[in-house]
């Protein structure tokens, strides 16, 4: 499954692990959000509900596609967050693990807080 992810400065592509929250988000696209940022992270809310999967995480790589089930939203750290310990991308909790972005993922860097992102499936 993979996704891109558009906004007016740049896109990214990411490609989804086979999990449940994963197939749930791929299913509710195409969807255009507002962005937030935090840190070196870039989050949106969707439409989706999940629970906490076994396998979630508080600290990734960067890159990883992430899905906060607390705030409903997409979380694509790319860097430090303000609770990063050292060099960390430290999400505010632990979340589900749905994937990775492709290429670079400062790319992300280009959003600001209250873009309009897009985020639809791909080929």
């Amino acid at each position: 499954m993979r996704i891109r992810m558009r906004w007016g400065q740049g896109e990214v592509m990411g490609v989804f692990e086979d999990t449940p929250t994963a197939r749930k988000v791929y299913e509710a696209l195409p969807c255009s959000c507002q962005a937030h940022t935090w840190g070196q992270e870039v989050y949106f809310e969707l439409p989706v509900q999940a629970e906490l999967e076994d396998g979630a995480q508080q600290v990734v790589d960067p890159g990883t596609i992430c899905f906060w089930v607390e705030g409903a939203a997409l979380a694509l750290p790319f860097g430090r967050t303000p609770i990063s310990q050292d060099a960390e991308c430290r999400l505010v909790t632990a979340c589900n693990v749905l994937g990775k972005l492709e290429g670079d993922p400062a790319a992300l860097g280009s959003v600001q807080d209250g873009d309009a992102i897009h985020v639809e499936q791909a080929a």
